[in-house]
């Protein structure tokens, strides 16, 4: 069926089969990406949680980093969980030395903002343009968004902090949305991306 879009996960580290699982729940096509070769063949891609600075430095190494940048800028629908939140931060708060973003969200975000690896939690989160009541959130050393420019839509906060945003094409979660079984995140974006196809 041409309606259903091709939607690729960043597979150089990090929960990228359960994004692939979540995505093909919301009738999706969903397939690892590591190289530039294989974005050039999807409609969307998510970036998943998993270490930034790493998932950062292996996007350079594997020659992923500037056609990353391109897609986005053209408008490539792109979601990024957590690390993938980072990445697609235009600044970062104490940014680890070497690590470069994707951008495409005019917002900076604070790294492990929630605390350490033990103080992970799970949270209800209300995100606007979700209906059936609130998401249920996976926060593993999460990050935050400090602050966002003009054209950044804050769509859901947790404790006072911005934990989802929206801009354009791009979205970002502090929180692990695939980690829950509750796909409709993951339907929000597949709908994103079938709006451009």
């Amino acid at each position: 069926m041409s309606d259903t879009p091709v939607i690729g996960v960043l597979a150089l580290q990090g929960d990228v089969r359960e994004h692939l699982i979540a995505l093909a729940s919301a009738d999706a096509l969903a397939r690892p990406v590591r190289r530039p070769e294989e974005l050039a063949e999807v409609d969307g891609l998510v970036i998943p949680g998993g270490e930034s600075t790493t998932i950062s430095k292996l996007a350079v190494l594997f020659g992923m980093m500037e056609p990353l940048r391109e897609r986005v800028r053209a408008g490539m629908p792109v979601y990024g969980t957590c690390a993938g939140m980072i990445l697609l931060a235009e600044k970062i708060l104490d940014p680890r030395s070497g690590q470069e973003t994707v951008g495409g969200i005019d917002m900076i975000v604070r790294r492990n903002a929630f605390g350490r690896q033990n103080e992970s939690f799970e949270a209800a989160v209300e995100v606007d343009g979700i209906d059936g009541g609130p998401v249920e959130g996976v926060f593993i050393r999460a990050p935050w968004v400090e602050s966002v420019g003009a054209e950044a839509e804050v769509i859901a906060e947790h404790g006072g902090h911005i934990v989802a945003v929206r801009q354009r094409n791009a979205l970002a979660t502090s929180f692990h949305p695939e980690l829950t079984g509750d796909h409709r995140v993951h339907a929000l974006f597949v709908d994103m991306v079938r709006a451009v196809k």
